[in-house]
């Protein structure tokens, strides 16, 4: 089994290869993909107005899938462009997440120290 860096570059590297056998690249700049990330994230939201979550997933599973990977597609571009690992600004913020929001004790941190 890969290891995530490796299946991240390879991810990468095939998102890359789609774009240039189509010369689109010079169309994906910074702004152009984060306004792209926007409206794919609307087209998501759009499966789920006014429905439930159960409705929505048990008929709408393959529409979600593929707006989820427009999503991650033109995410995984602008992170390229700006020269971003994924996994790396991933770890950081999470690292960031835990010290603003730590997790709260459980009762099994009491029982360690006592």
């Amino acid at each position: 089994m890969m290891g995530m860096n490796q299946q991240s570059s390879e991810t990468m590297a095939a998102i890359n290869r789609f774009r240039d056998e189509r010369h689109w690249r010079p169309y994906h700049n910074e702004k152009d993909l984060a306004i792209s990330i926007a409206i794919e994230a609307a087209e998501l939201m759009e499966i789920y107005q006014w429905r439930t979550p159960e409705e929505a997933n048990s008929q709408d599973l393959e529409h979600i899938k593929e707006e989820v990977a427009d999503v991650l597609i033109y995410t995984y571009m602008l992170a390229d462009n700006l020269g971003l690992d994924i996994n790396d600004i991933i770890a950081d913020k999470l690292r960031k997440n835990a010290i603003k929001y730590p997790a709260p004790p459980t009762e099994l941190d009491g029982a360690a120290s006592e």
